[in-house]
């Protein structure tokens, strides 16, 4: 069950789609450049720092899933 896990997760990393992500006004501004290499540096920046908590929540997660399948010392 283990490795079918690993190997779902592993295939939706491949399979991930770009979004760009920006609030309303820096839509705005930066949709008035040309060349639009401000927008796509803003947009990296924003999923970057999304994927932070999201890292962070695995980690705890898999902290405790591994404490509790521990087994009980007598």
């Amino acid at each position: 069950m283990k490795t079918k896990i690993f190997y779902i997760s592993i295939l939706l990393l491949f399979f991930a789609i770009p979004v760009d992500a920006q609030c309303a006004m820096c839509r705005a501004v930066l949709e008035s450049e040309e060349g639009q290499k401000t927008a796509k540096g803003i947009n990296n920046g924003i999923v970057y720092l999304m994927i932070v908590p999201y890292v962070l929540i695995g980690v705890v997660g898999y902290f405790i899933y591994r404490n509790k399948k521990k087994p009980a010392k007598v």
